[in-house]
């Protein structure tokens, strides 16, 4: 079985047997997978703000196929500010999720490739109850947390009564810190590449105590993808950690 094919069966089973455990439950929302490329050091670019390719064109066909299995792909307004992304599935065959931008400040600008998108709308959670409307995007408009920022737990819980029951993160990093430190993500594909760059590590303070206590892969799977490392796997929030691993 090809590595495409193992994770995407994987993933399926994962998406089902999480909704499966919350029906009936009042807080129900997307489930959420991670995915996103490394240096062996653990870094997604130089420096903030400047873009760095690490996935080969393999890896980029797996990430492309892992937007099609999900209803919705967010990032953070830096990603759309440095990369100018489109968020669509172009090097596999499917259908494009809903491009989601977390953008508190309302910043994403109007000449923004997400907001030229003649086919699909994207849509912008924003803090700014005030905003004037952005022209190609539509603004869903969110209560903040302590910080200002867009409150994640609503956010999820709009996008799911929206119909978004799948949904996947590519980044940045203040973006996939803040789930992993609100305990919203549920799986992480992770690639890593084969070289150091010492740059911006893609996970930031946590604020956990210790070690213990921090998200953790409840059963690691791992393939080597020409020289890239394909790791992934359920994130787990407890102390309760499966002992067996698949390599």
């Amino acid at each position: 079985m090809s590595l495409n094919d193992d994770i995407e069966r994987w993933l399926m089973r994962e998406q089902a047997d999480f909704h499966s455990t919350r029906i009936g439950h009042a807080d129900a929302r997307p489930h959420v997978t991670l995915s996103y490329a490394q240096s062996w050091d653990g870094s997604i670019t130089t420096a903030p703000g400047r873009t760095v390719v690490l996935s080969s064109d393999e890896g980029m066909q797996m990430t492309h196929q892992l937007r099609s299995l999900h209803d919705g792909i967010l990032v953070g307004i830096g990603t759309v500010l440095a990369d100018d992304p489109q968020l669509t599935v172009r090097e596999w065959t499917g259908r494009d999720p809903q491009p989601i931008v977390l953008d508190s400040q309302l910043r994403i600008p109007a000449s923004s490739r997400l907001c030229q998108n003649q086919h699909q709308t994207c849509w912008v959670l924003t803090t700014q109850a005030t905003a004037a409307t952005q022209s190609g995007c539509e603004l869903i408009v969110v209560s903040g947390d302590d910080s200002g920022q867009v409150n994640l737990h609503k956010a999820l819980d709009v996008l799911y009564r929206r119909g978004i029951r799948h949904l996947m993160i590519e980044g940045g990093a203040a973006v996939i810190t803040a789930f992993l430190r609100a305990g919203l993500a549920d799986a992480a594909v992770l690639t890593v590449a084969p070289v150091f760059i010492g740059g911006y590590n893609a996970i930031g303070q946590l604020d956990n105590a210790d070690t213990v206590s921090c998200p953790r892969i409840a059963t690691l799977h791992s393939r080597q993808l020409g020289n890239e490392l394909i790791a992934w796997g359920r994130l787990c929030y407890t102390n309760a950690v499966s002992p067996d691993t698949t390599a």
